[in-house]
């Protein structure tokens, strides 16, 4: 294979997994109510960590004690990540969730405040603001009221998405962490807080299972095949034959899928607003990732985001 060719297929696997990403704001939403939440995520992530366990057994029997802590830690910072974008979807529009969690690349660094890491320049608080007013546009997509539940649950997921990816950032720095079996950890870890809370709030995982039609089930498949396990392995592929900024960009490409899935397959409305406002919030976190970028925090978003599978 050409090294021509080669970067082309990489390119095409990350903009795979971020349209796998894009797609799972409605893959959740159709397969979610509010009082199924915790169990669809149970079996989401049942599955997900059973299929996991089968790419890194042969690593398995290496894992320290500190993966073992770390990756829990991890993983309680994942569960809140996705249990606000999975309730948030349900109480909003699928291209309201894709890009209002966009923003995790603009709120990152912005937490992110420590010695070793360049001052943030005007021109990242200017992007910044820009994407914070196309939030509010967004928002007003069916008319200027209060924004609903879902976009703040939403913009909540989005600040617990940049706690995740800052805190996974700090921990490896300084420590040899395998990403593999970190990940594993953090699903089960995930796993454990939503069989508890599945037991005691909303409808139980075998009353869900018992109840879902084979068209949730699919999906129920898709978010934990392709939007977990396939996105894990691709990004581990990949960011061993491209640049840490290229797979941040092609992966930031997330937004955009997700609001063309949205508004064509299931048909959100498409308002003037709604519009300007999705342009703002593009504009301004793709200048905020190139400030980033050239701050070099770019590669160390990249290296959390391999450890960091949190779409819905």
């Amino acid at each position: 294979m050409t090294p021509t060719t080669n970067r082309h297929t990489v390119d095409l696997a990350l903009l795979a997994v971020a349209l796998a990403w894009g797609s799972s704001y409605l893959a959740a939403k159709e397969s979610v109510t509010p009082d199924t939440v915790f169990a669809v995520l149970t079996l989401r992530f049942g599955i997900a960590a059973a299929g996991l366990t089968l790419v890194v057994a042969p690593r398995l029997r290496r894992l320290t004690r500190h993966e073992l802590a770390w990756g829990a830690v991890f993983g309680a910072i994942l569960g809140v990540v996705l249990v606000l974008e999975t309730f948030g979807v349900t109480k909003t529009s699928a291209a309201n969730a894709g890009l209002i969690i966009s923003l995790t690349i603009v709120v990152t660094p912005l937490l992110d405040r420590r010695a070793a890491v360049p001052r943030l320049s005007a021109t990242f608080y200017w992007s910044a603001a820009v994407a914070v007013a196309g939030v509010g546009l967004l928002t007003q997509n069916g008319g200027f009221a209060t924004p609903s539940l879902g976009d703040l649950l939403m913009l909540l997921a989005a600040v617990a998405r940049s706690v995740h990816v800052i805190v996974i950032s700090r921990v490896s720095a300084g420590r040899a962490l395998d990403p593999g079996r970190v990940t594993l950890v953090q699903f089960a870890a995930a796993l454990g807080i939503f069989v508890v809370l599945s037991g005691t709030t909303g409808r139980g995982v075998v009353d869900v299972a018992t109840q879902m039609t084979a068209y949730s089930w699919l999906l129920v498949l898709h978010l934990a095949l392709s939007c977990t396990i396939f996105a894990f392995v691709v990004q581990m592929w990949a960011a061993r034959r491209t640049s840490p900024a290229r797979v941040s960009v092609l992966l930031g490409t997330e937004p955009l899928w997700a609001a063309a899935i949205g508004v064509t397959v299931a048909g959100d409305p498409v308002t003037v607003a709604g519009v300007v406002g999705a342009v703002l919030i593009l504009t301004g976190t793709y200048l905020a990732r190139s400030v980033e970028g050239r701050a070099g925090g770019v590669e160390r978003a990249a290296a959390a985001e391999a450890m960091t599978p949190t779409s819905p």
